[in-house]
């Protein structure tokens, strides 16, 4: 109900440029980067042909990854305002075009890359988490916390894959919660794969067996996709991109 009410007194603007209608104006939608087929079944990594895995993938115990964006343009600036803005209701904007993003595994339960102590008292919440239990609103399932940050690992965004993968070993661990067989985990951006495979690790040590990732968008390291546009029948709050 607060949420309502102060949709009506200060009305949500567009995610993507922050002046246009929410959740994504026209000129917003238009250059959103929707990723899809041809790709690798694994990784959701588009490919000019089906593959069955690829460079890209993160590596085991992740069983598989999606994402519905490409991270540039109006995706990575609403992410941008999710992460250092406050803007909350990102994660609502997203969590439908992350459902869509292609058939999800059986799963039990969602749960998220967990931020480090000192960030999340610094944002005040934690990113992944909103996207994770907007997720399981659209799934209908429970969201848990099922991992704590060990170490903090500072930025990631300029390492390559093997120092993220240096930097992140032993950075979670279970929760003292036994995990299920089958969990969901969200974050918002997926780039070489290290932090989701880091924690799939923590999570099959506390006793899941499948780890699906799924991330708002997809980082990608120089040509890595073909600009298709958005693709018909996403769905988004406020419409469908067309």
């Amino acid at each position: 109900m607060l949420d309502r009410a102060l949709d009506v007194v200060f009305p949500r603007r567009c995610a993507g440029c922050g002046s246009g209608p929410w959740p994504f104006c026209e000129d917003c939608r238009a250059a959103l980067v929707v990723l899809t087929p041809p790709w690798c079944e694994r990784c959701g990594r588009p490919w000019p042909r089906r593959v069955a895995t690829c460079r890209d993938c993160p590596s085991a115990p992740v069983g598989g990854a999606r994402a519905p964006f490409a991270f540039e343009g109006p995706a990575r600036r609403a992410i941008h305002r999710l992460k250092f803005s406050g803007w909350r209701g990102v994660g609502e904007a997203l969590a439908k075009a992350m459902v869509a993003a292609a058939p999800l595994p059986a799963v039990r339960v969602v749960t998220w890359v967990p931020l480090g102590r000192r960030r999340l008292a610094e944002r005040g919440y934690d990113q992944a988490r909103v996207l994770a239990e907007a997720v399981a609103r659209e799934v209908q399932l429970p969201c848990v916390r099922l991992l704590r940050r060990e170490v903090a690992s500072g930025p990631q965004a300029r390492r390559s894959g093997a120092d993220r993968r240096t930097a992140l070993r032993g950075g979670f661990a279970p929760v003292p919660s036994a995990a299920p067989a089958a969990v969901l985990l969200v974050d918002d951006v997926l780039t070489t794969g290290a932090t989701a495979a880091a924690c799939a690790e923590a999570l099959v040590a506390g006793g899941a067996r499948h780890v699906h990732v799924l991330a708002a968008a997809r980082a990608f390291n120089g040509a890595a996709y073909t600009r298709t546009g958005p693709r018909p029948g996403l769905w988004l709050p406020g419409g469908v991109l067309r």
